[in-house]
């Protein structure tokens, strides 16, 4: 006894228009919606619903969405093919077959929107799982203006696609349209794609015209209703706009119904990519989490901070204003207000770092304290070490980096400057206002400054001779 099985579905996105209505140097599928570039909005939904290969149509600034697509995914992870004249939708996919030689003809082949940010995983699997050899998404929106109309016969059976610029008066009164998602059988596609003609309004070869000829071979084509919201697609800086706050809501309400509180969460813009946010956090207006950040359990983030490709681990606390950059911060840790942490911050548990301290590069051991205006970078600092106000690291000699090590308990009195490469040793004292230029011994007192004198009515002398030169 024998078993087929039903290939893993293929993908192809259409990303080769030009985006002309952007007014931007900027490739239109590389702006981004919620911190994600567009082009990766569906190739990410392509991973999500199971398919085993994904070929992107690339055309203006190929080379460019080349380049994010390998730095993203790996080098050659998603397929290329070259679209070098936009010459429609069909002629798009046309491009894409040969790369898709290998695969069997029963295969299905999802084809997504480079442009289309929104349109959810439950929408494609449903799409996947029509009968028949093609299978397309439909919507109704509150204004047709611009879409293909889908032409139905009196039994309700889809029967082609018009484009707005062919359709009749009565066609064009039509309120369901295309939504330009389709799902076609491979060897559908090879037997007629290549067949298709340019003979209508814009001089294109229409993607649409397949419907008609598998309602005429096959009868019915199956189709899938979506939101108008869901399969909305960025033409404009304005689309582009509202999906972005589309996509922040919808991001905001999905991490809310999974335990973190939002204070005013219209302000709080969380990005795509955001890998986890634990159960309790709490996010105060304002603030921004960006890139691949992870946030454990009972994080508060208090207003206007800004947190990117970072991990802020459980009941950390990061006051107002603070921002955190490629960094680490360790549990229960206190940092801010208007602290600044720059890539390479390690900072371990129940560290306090407050207003106005910078790190950069520098690791801070469980319970180092450096409470105000300070700037450590390069920096090896050790458990319960306190850094007093005013101290800087002055790791950099013009060309070249050095560090500067302090180990566990030592003491660093207020305007201090560390010239590194040095050492403070375990359990050093240094004395405010010191410049230390060499190590520091465990257990010492390392103390620069000048001697202080003091010298006896020096301020009446002086109120005198002042009276005296006002005469």
């Amino acid at each position: 006894m024998s078993t087929s099985l039903t290939p893993s579905p293929v993908a192809v996105i259409l990303a080769a228009g030009l985006g002309t209505r952007m007014k931007s140097e900027t490739v239109k599928v590389l702006h981004r919606v919620a911190g994600r570039p567009l082009v990766f909005w569906p190739v990410e939904l392509a991973r999500a619903v199971g398919v085993r290969r994904i070929v992107a149509v690339l055309g203006h600034q190929i080379d460019a969405v080349r380049a994010a697509l390998d730095a993203r995914y790996g080098a050659g992870a998603i397929g290329v093919a070259e679209q070098r004249e936009p010459r429609g939708t069909g002629h798009a996919l046309l491009q894409a077959l040969p790369a898709l030689a290998d695969e069997p003809g029963e295969a299905r082949v999802v084809v997504l929107s480079g442009d289309v940010p929104l349109l959810t995983q439950a929408t494609v699997q449903k799409l996947l799982a029509c009968e028949g050899p093609v299978a397309v998404v439909t919507m109704r929106p509150a204004e047709p203006r611009g879409y293909g109309r889908m032409v139905r016969d009196a039994a309700g059976n889809l029967r082609k696609i018009v484009e707005e610029k062919d359709a009749t008066p009565e066609v064009r009164a039509l309120r369901e349209v295309n939504a330009g998602i389709y799902a076609f059988r491979l060897d559908f596609l090879r037997e007629h794609l290549g067949s298709l003609r340019a003979d209508n309004a814009q001089g294109e070869l229409y993607l649409t015209d397949l419907i008609a000829r598998a309602a005429e071979q096959h009868g019915d084509v199956a189709t899938v209703e979506a939101s108008a919201q869901e399969v909305a697609g960025a033409n404009d800086r304005v689309d582009l706009s509202r999906l972005d706050a589309l996509a922040r809501q919808l991001i905001n309400e999905r991490w809310m119904r999974e335990g973190v509180t939002m204070v005013a969460p219209e302000s709080v813009c969380i990005e795509a990519d955001v890998q986890g946010i634990g159960r309790d956090c709490e996010l105060g207006p304002g603030v921004q989490l960006r890139g691949s950040t992870r946030l454990g359990a009972r994080v508060k983030v208090d207003v206007g901070c800004v947190i990117t490709d970072s991990t802020i681990e459980d009941a950390a606390f990061l006051k107002p204003y603070s921002v955190i950059t490629e960094s680490r911060i360790g549990a229960r840790a206190q940092i801010g207000p208007f602290a600044h942490c720059r890539p390479g911050s390690d900072l371990s548990e129940d560290v306090h770092m407050g207003n106005f301290v910078e790190t950069k590069k520098a690791r801070l051991g469980p319970g180092a304290k450096a409470n105000h205006l300070a700037y450590l970078g390069d920096a090896e600092i050790g458990a319960k070490v306190n850094v007093g106000a005013g101290t800087i690291t002055c790791n950099y000699d013009g060309k070249n980096k050095f560090v500067t090590t302090i180990e566990d308990g030592a003491f660093i009195g207020s305007d201090t400057q560390l010239v590194a490469p040095v050492r403070v040793g375990k359990g050093a004292y240094v004395g405010a206002g010191t410049t230390v230029t060499k190590d520091v011994p465990a257990g010492a007192l390392a103390v620069s400054r000048a001697p202080q004198q003091n010298i006896e009515g020096w301020a009446e002398k002086k109120a005198k001779k002042d009276a005296a030169n006002k005469k």
